[in-house]
């Protein structure tokens, strides 16, 4: 009989390939982890990992019972949050993803909203990009996060959009913002874009590339860095120019970049920001208060997008 003790040193050697590497990750000896997935091959008849030097690949069996596996201790997490609820407001954790533009302008403001209501509890905001977020959703480490919606791979969650952030172009040249930034003149632009480990999924560049489609050309970065506010510095030395959330705008300009401002797209262009849960899950009392407030501090920001 398959056990989650079985299953979580199964995906702890599957995402490291090593038996030692994931002892040291769960805090056993490496004999019980290996002990551990002994047990499991001989429970499904199938060998599951092939040694290779000092570590572990997976073999085709390993790859088809991983999303099982992660589905079963994700089944069993919420499980055990169903019986903490009860005073998971009193002095418990709250966890809630939210990817790094937009704790800017309401991460601090959130947090202060959830102290009000519960001075006792613990805090915990995490993510730094959507992308980021939606991995610790899918692993079941957070319950409900607010992300962008370009970036949500939607199976198996369930997706509710709440605002949306236009995109603007900012600048220290005035004469680059003088009028709305056609795609053709984004398209020769020199920018400086944050995100540089997730360019691939960015909701933000993702917006631009499907701008930019009809000119057969991609956003042209001279410079790329992690956050954004490095970004907005950049701008303001007059190095390269940028297209971030306006929210961002409104927060960083004033702050890291006086002599820079912004214009808008022709045609407008938009962030869209969801919350997002696992589909049929039963959020508890902690997850249901982060959304009704991350919700409203958003909305209060960013053009507010109603439920039908």
């Amino acid at each position: 009989m398959l056990s989650l003790h079985q299953l979580r040193c199964f995906l702890a050697t599957y995402e490291l390939g090593s038996l030692t590497a994931a002892a040291e990750r769960l805090g056993y000896a490496q004999p019980s982890v290996s002990e551990q997935i002994r047990a499991l091959e001989r429970s499904l008849g199938a060998t599951l990992f092939r040694r290779v030097g000092r570590g572990v690949v997976p073999t085709t069996v390993a790859d088809s019972l991983r999303p099982h596996a992660e589905q079963t201790i994700a089944a069993a997490e919420e499980a055990r949050r169903a019986v903490q609820r009860v005073t998971a407001l009193e002095t418990g954790t709250i966890r809630f993803g939210m990817f790094g533009t937009a704790r800017l302008y309401a991460g601090a403001a959130l947090i202060a909203d959830v102290l009000e209501r519960h001075p006792g509890v613990r805090v915990e905001l995490v993510g730094q990009n959507s992308s980021d977020v939606q991995e610790d959703l899918r692993r079941g480490r957070i319950e409900a996060a607010m992300i962008a919606v370009p970036t949500v791979r939607s199976e198996g969650m369930q997706v509710i959009p709440v605002a949306r952030d236009e995109l603007v172009y900012v600048s220290a040249d005035p004469d680059r913002i003088s009028s709305p930034v056609t795609a053709q003149r984004l398209a020769t632009a020199s920018l400086v874009m944050p995100e540089t480990t997730w360019r691939e999924q960015d909701s933000t560049r993702t917006v631009l590339r499907q701008m930019l489609h009809e000119t057969g050309r991609n956003p042209q970065t001279r410079i790329e860095v992690e956050d954004v506010e490095t970004a907005v510095e950049l701008v303001g030395l007059g190095l390269a120019d940028s297209v971030i959330p306006r929210g961002a705008a409104a927060q960083l300009l004033p702050r890291l970049a006086p002599d820079a401002g912004w214009v808008r797209l022709r045609p407008r262009q938009f962030d869209t920001l969801a919350i997002v849960h696992r589909s049929g899950a039963s959020l508890s009392a902690a997850a249901r208060l982060m959304i009704e407030l991350a919700t409203r501090r958003i909305q209060a920001i960013a053009e507010p997008i109603h439920a039908r």
